[in-house]
């Protein structure tokens, strides 16, 4: 199995000819206001067979751009839809109304459900979302390799619970970016970042027992403010003193091949 780095949470897995999306997005402005579209993304490599969202936070789940990129009728799994009124589920709703207007053959899918997409064992694992929306991460297994997507999630008590399942991991791709978010309908706001930062995303991957640590979710070339939305300044080089050893930064469009 490999995984390219497709921008921002966005990966491409490929095994015995076949290919899965994870957080695969080509827009960001709907949510990023003055986000460049394209800048720091890349399609993935052909038509892909499965995709899998963590979160319908519209720069994790792009319904224009998974119809693209998907083959007809491929399944899209992804977490239960947000509880509450339409001001607690504001940030979901826009990509809820695109997987409907699209029509994708999407499926909800419970924490610690498994589910076969072809070559790929996928099992969704616990994840806690910094605005309180329903999220999950994913565990993908193929051709004898395992790895670990965390979408945007916080650090959690879960981590122990999926090593004791799943570790060793060949590889974990985790935020780390840090985010610390002041949104007008989370008032009065968290100083306390909404996704790992690079310290706690290298705890997360020693706890995971992951050789190869890959910090996603940031994004170098785009404004330096997004309004309601300070990232960590340099995440790359903090997360590689951090992990030491296990930091291993792709670039956007590259792959790792885990058979080598």
């Amino acid at each position: 199995m490999r995984v390219r780095r497709l921008g921002w949470a966005g990966l491409e897995f490929e095994a015995s000819g076949k290919r899965l999306l994870i957080d695969y997005v080509r827009d960001l402005s709907p949510l990023f206001t003055g986000w460049k579209p394209g800048v720091g993304l890349t399609p993935p490599s052909g038509k892909a067979d499965a995709a899998l969202v963590t979160h319908l936070h519209r720069d994790h789940t792009d319904a224009t751009a998974l119809a693209d990129a998907l083959t007809p009728g491929a399944p899209v799994l992804r977490p239960a839809p947000g509880h509450g009124d339409d001001v607690d589920n504001v940030t979901t709703l826009l990509a809820e109304r695109e997987l409907t207007r699209h029509r994708l053959a999407a499926e909800v899918v419970d924490t610690w459900s498994t589910g076969e997409l072809g070559p790929f064992s996928v099992t969704a694992v616990p994840s806690i979302d910094g605005l309180g929306d329903p999220q999950l991460n994913w565990v993908v297994q193929a051709d004898g390799q395992r790895v670990f997507h965390g979408g945007d999630t916080m650090f959690h008590g879960f981590w122990w619970r999926i090593a004791r399942r799943f570790s060793p991991f060949d590889a974990a791709f985790l935020p780390a970016n840090g985010a610390v978010v002041d949104a007008p309908h989370l008032q009065p706001p968290s100083p306390l970042p909404a996704a790992l930062d690079p310290r706690q995303a290298a705890a997360a991957a020693e706890i995971l027992d992951a050789p190869y640590a890959v910090p996603i979710h940031y994004e170098t070339e785009q404004p330096d403010k997004i309004p309601g939305y300070v990232e960590t300044p340099d995440p790359e080089n903090e997360f590689r003193a951090h992990a030491g050893r296990r930091a291993h930064v792709l670039a956007v469009g590259e792959w790792l091949d885990l058979a080598t």
